[in-house]
């Protein structure tokens, strides 16, 4: 894998393909504007279990091996299965390692960080590069600007091989977030680091990690931006009927008019917490909010469904009263935005923090918030 530097790579340069920096093809084959997409529905082996930092390494390396083994054969059946190609392929949230439990912040960094640029990375980049398909991998990272943070990072891998976009997750109670050191992050990479689109020949890809599906915000600043296609990384709870984020997977694809492929766990090994906890509810939704394909419990590529994306094109250009992105009035809402709730640079310096200062900063917006009378 050639060498990107961190600063193009974020900010939208070299490979990145951010919307606007090349044309769409003039001519597409079919299996460009029409494939399979896949939110596969993967059992996660936790390292919480592993001591050392080695023995965590070798269960994620063996877990991308699984699932490398999972990807050549789905391609093949999907392929005889409804004639489309597999190029897109979502994974659940921190599938190669599961969450901390117990552990230090640094302790968690130590073990379950990989880095930017380094031999795991280059195994996901290979991956999708021997599948032949758009991989999106949700994993916590190290970067070398902020040492003594990890962020949670969505990242699109190309089928050349190619690193295509680093998404860091924005909204977050106990992982450190860009928000946490907002001015010394823009400083280094810019604003087309934070809600970064990549144009490639399969659609405008977007990303949106696990609960941040809640807030329309982190949707809408893709859809902006050109998304044409949201990929959910997401480890939740399962249940029979409707939870809060799988009302807003189908919100989320209809506020944008963009197809949502959402991709949750099969649960989660090596943890005290039983197992099945977060299982089930993977699937793919149209930009009309329609479920297209949803998973039921257990490691399943039963959520996958084949995007039209002439089809999907052809909506987002039609007027009515169905097109409610073209119909939003920003500025009614610019002063409302414009009240800062949770300031930015929570660690200007960018330490760590342990969970109790985390609630103890949550815990001064709230208060703030009653003194103002918001809530009460």
């Amino acid at each position: 894998m050639t060498p990107i530097s961190r600063r193009r790579l974020l900010s939208g340069g070299l490979a990145l393909a951010v919307l606007g920096t090349r044309p769409l093809r003039a001519a597409r084959g079919l299996e460009d504007e029409r494939y399979s997409a896949l939110a596969l529905q993967i059992r996660c082996d936790a390292v919480n279990q592993d001591a050392t930092r080695e023995g965590a390494r070798v269960r994620m390396h063996a877990t991308i091996d699984r699932v490398a083994a999972q990807l050549g054969a789905t391609r093949r059946f999907l392929a005889a299965f409804n004639g489309y190609p597999l190029r897109l392929v979502v994974l659940p949230e921190y599938w190669m390692t599961g969450f901390p439990l117990g552990e230090t912040r640094a302790q968690w960094q130590d073990k379950a960080a990989i880095a930017m640029n380094g031999e795991t990375g280059d195994r996901l980049a290979r991956l999708a590069a021997d599948a032949g398909v758009w991989l999106c991998s949700n994993h916590y990272e190290t970067d070398p600007l902020f040492p003594e943070m990890y962020f949670q990072a969505n990242v699109l891998y190309g089928p050349d091989g190619s690193t295509l976009l680093r998404y860091r997750r924005l909204i977050s109670l106990f992982t450190p977030s860009p928000w946490d050191v907002w001015d010394r992050y823009l400083e280094h990479y810019g604003e087309a680091a934070i809600f970064p689109v990549a144009q490639t020949d399969i659609g405008n890809l977007g990303t949106i990690a696990s609960e941040e599906i809640l807030y329309p915000e982190i949707a809408r600043m893709h859809a902006l931006n050109g998304a044409e296609i949201l990929l959910h990384p997401t480890s939740e709870v399962g249940a029979p009927g409707l939870t809060p984020k799988d009302l807003a997977k189908r919100a989320r694809a209809w506020e944008s008019m963009a197809y949502l492929v959402s991709a949750n766990s099969a649960g989660i090994e090596g943890t005290p917490i039983p197992a099945e906890s977060t299982d089930a509810m993977s699937k793919v939704v149209d930009w009309q909010g329609k479920v297209m394909a949803e998973a039921g419990s257990g490691e399943t590529i039963n959520a996958n469904a084949v995007l039209d994306l002439p089809a999907l094109r052809d909506a987002r250009r039609r007027t009515g009263m169905a097109h409610g992105f073209s119909r939003l009035p920003f500025g009614a809402f610019s002063a409302g935005y414009a009240r800062e709730l949770a300031p930015a640079n929570r660690t200007p310096d960018g330490r760590m923090i342990e969970q109790p200062e985390a609630l103890r900063h949550q815990r001064e917006v709230i208060d703030r918030l009653v003194r103002d009378g918001i809530i009460r």
